[in-house]
């Protein structure tokens, strides 16, 4: 016979959390470590980082990257690859690193998180009601997928796959490039490729 799986409360993951050498995400009374992300993964956040920050201080905005927690309503907390927040930040009592009110939050995709991040997690971020918008990158080729809440919370979707068009966003007044967000990445892959034919000349 099984054991039954420890439930945790939010004191314990926030006391596990703060000596962990990697992060966690907490629902449910469970903790689950967060794998690593490659230097794509890497490349995408920060370009997206970079491009918001630079654009939407000047608007009253704040935007983290994956270091700074989310908390939804329904009680998941996650550390989301870039987060916006616009207009006081509203803090998680006593918690300096974790805020409820993001207007857009932004995944990149890998193979481990992809069905997740597009399933139960939107459900969760769902449940944010300042949120108006989410993002999700395709690390692998050129895919972004904008969902935007409308009237009635109902959420649309819809996809770019071009690299020479833009993604105007709805919470924030600014349009992504597609080929900023995917600046260096396609570029550093080709160069193993490119590095072998030479040497076969």
């Amino acid at each position: 016979m099984s054991r039954p799986q420890r439930k945790y409360t939010l004191d314990d993951y926030f006391t596990i959390e703060g000596v962990s050498e990697i992060k966690h995400e907490f629902y449910n009374g469970e903790i689950f470590a967060m794998a690593g992300a490659s230097a794509a993964h890497n490349d995408i956040t920060a370009n997206v980082l970079s491009r918001l920050r630079i654009t939407l201080r000047r608007h009253g905005c704040r935007v983290y990257g994956s270091d700074f927690r989310v908390q939804t309503p329904a009680g998941l907390h996650t550390y989301p690859d870039v987060s916006v927040f616009c207009g006081p930040l509203m803090l998680v009592p006593g918690r300096d690193d974790t805020a409820t009110n993001p207007v857009l939050l932004v995944e990149v995709l890998s193979d481990a998180t992809r069905d997740y991040d597009r399933g139960k997690k939107f459900s969760l971020y769902k449940s944010i009601p300042t949120l108006r918008e989410y993002l999700l990158i395709e690390q692998a080729g050129v895919h972004v997928e904008q969902r935007v809440r409308g009237q009635h919370a109902r959420w649309t979707s819809s996809i770019c796959e071009r690299l020479d068009a833009g993604v105007k966003l709805v919470g924030v007044p600014i349009t992504l490039k597609v080929s900023e967000i995917y600046r260096e990445v396609f570029r550093r892959r080709r160069a193993p490729a490119q590095a072998l034919r030479e040497r076969g000349r």
